[in-house]
């Protein structure tokens, strides 16, 4: 594509001196004219490495390439597209026709499928978009992402985590909190409206032809970016947007968000990004509102996104809710309050005691839900927290436990089979009050006790943590002592 096909606001790559085809130069305004537009000499600055990439799609379908994309397509398992096809099944057909295949990919004949949307609630209101390819476009854009990766990951920001080998949302969160504990006191977080649907395909393009020589690849691309949406049995035209379900919308996504990193990178920020979450720690009131209300131009006038003013906004660390944590002054992570609710939200609704189902279903249905939530939050200062909330979801077991009985003489069995003495126990269960008071008696404490609730095998959050704590601190400057 030629920059003079293109608006002004679709040609900002301010900060690219980082990138393999950019020179050691600073300053936004040194990519462009005095009309906004992309000096042609920046561009020119990039055709030795589109030179080096004329022939990616070679190994886009490569053997060894496609066979990689197969193995981990299978690996994420996940649902069939329009066509019905599953993972089990992709195995056979490749067998059978990746020389097929191979060839509709280079000579431009692959026909991408229309993909099927599914809405997911958010927990705070409103839909995620999900959009579900076929299992062989899949695989074609898991091809792909593995070919760009290689070319793109190294001159991604220091400061990016998403979707990146060997990084992740605790790292994210290590490099905020660094920031924080050297006195940068006050946060910019940045929320990009619905950004996997607002993304523009044309300057997506756009600055992938400023790197990928290869038009070929760079066509296919195109076609899986419009590639329509079936909702409720119509095919609805994709104009703009990487819906979040594909392997290659990850990879696109830090791509045009690479050139956000970059401006902040020019511009001396400290900030950290995970996937569209950014926040940007600086060290007065004064700077925030300035860095808030200029970015805010960038996004939406240069990189062509919207920023949700809404949600947007400028706090201390610690009233922040980034990646489900706060950030403490002195290098730690705290849980935020909004982590908390959801996951006593979640708690309630496979506890409830009307649900009928056994006290062993019902733990196996909760241990994943606990093991997997402190694996996440495991490095926030949270010990008394998880002291209350394993009391709360205790006494709620006790209640759905005591309900099972239903029957007074059922009940007394029950609380004596488990210790409690015959007297106790008929007076529990001769009593009036209802289920959940019955839950905090000294019976059903006595008999119910935490030598109880670990012969149900209930993973228990406090003493999990707590062995968590007492592993070797890893070599780092960041404190995350509880």
């Amino acid at each position: 594509m030629k920059a003079g096909k293109h608006n002004s606001g679709q040609m900002s790559l301010a900060g690219l001196d980082a990138w393999p085809c950019g020179h050691a130069v600073r300053g936004a305004d040194v990519f462009y004219k005095s009309g906004g537009k992309v000096k042609r000499e920046w561009l020119s600055r990039c055709s030795e490495e589109r030179a080096l990439t004329k022939d990616l799609m070679a190994k886009v379908v490569s053997p060894s390439n496609l066979v990689a994309a197969l193995r981990q397509v299978v690996s994420n398992k996940g649902s069939s597209g329009v066509d019905g096809m599953t993972t089990k099944e992709l195995q056979e057909w490749f067998g059978s026709h990746y020389q097929q295949l191979q060839h509709q990919i280079i000579t431009g004949n692959y026909q991408v499928q229309a993909v099927h949307e599914v809405q997911i609630p958010k927990p705070n209101g409103g839909v995620r978009i999900l959009g579900i390819p076929t299992v062989k476009d899949r695989l074609v854009q898991q091809a792909i992402s593995q070919v760009l990766s290689q070319h793109y990951d190294p001159t991604f920001s220091e400061r990016s985590y998403g979707f990146r080998p060997d990084r992740g949302a605790h790292d994210t969160l290590q490099q905020a909190t660094q920031d924080v504990s050297e006195g940068r006191g006050w946060i910019v977080d940045i929320d990009l409206e619905k950004f996997f649907d607002k993304v523009n395909h044309d300057r997506l393009l756009w600055l992938l032809g400023t790197r990928v020589g290869d038009k070929r690849l760079l066509k296919l691309i195109g076609k899986f970016l419009r590639a329509g949406l079936l909702k409720e049995g119509l095919v609805g035209q994709r104009i703009k947007g990487t819906p979040q379900g594909s392997p290659l919308s990850p990879l696109l996504s830090n791509i045009v968000l690479d050139e956000l990193d970059k401006e902040l990178e020019v511009r001396g920020h400290r900030f950290a990004r995970y996937a569209d979450d950014l926040i940007v720690m600086v060290k007065s009131e004064a700077s925030a509102n300035r860095v808030l209300s200029s970015l805010t131009v960038f996004i939406e006038q240069r990189m062509l996104l919207k920023v949700n003013r809404a949600k947007s906004k400028i706090s201390r660390p610690h009233e922040l809710n980034f990646l489900g944590h706060r950030l403490l002054s002195d290098g730690r992570l705290g849980l935020s309050k909004v982590s908390e609710n959801r996951l006593k939200a979640k708690l309630k609704q496979l506890s409830q005691r009307n649900r009928g189902i056994s006290l062993e279903q019902l733990v196996r249905e909760l241990n994943p839900v606990l093991r997997g939530w402190l694996n996440y939050f495991k490095k926030a200062q949270m010990l008394t927290k998880l002291k209350v909330l394993e009391g709360w979801l205790n006494r709620r077991i006790r209640c759905f436990r005591l309900k099972q009985c239903k029957r007074a003489l059922s009940l007394a069995k029950f609380l004596h089979g488990l210790g409690v003495p015959w007297n106790r126990s008929w007076t529990t269960a001769g009593s009036s009050k209802g289920w959940y008071r019955l839950s905090i008696t000294h019976a059903a404490h006595e008999g119910m006790n935490l030598k109880w609730f670990r012969s149900i095998g209930l993973y228990s959050l406090k003493e999990n943590y707590v062995k968590y704590l007492k592993k070797p601190p890893s070599t780092t400057n960041v404190r995350w002592v509880v």
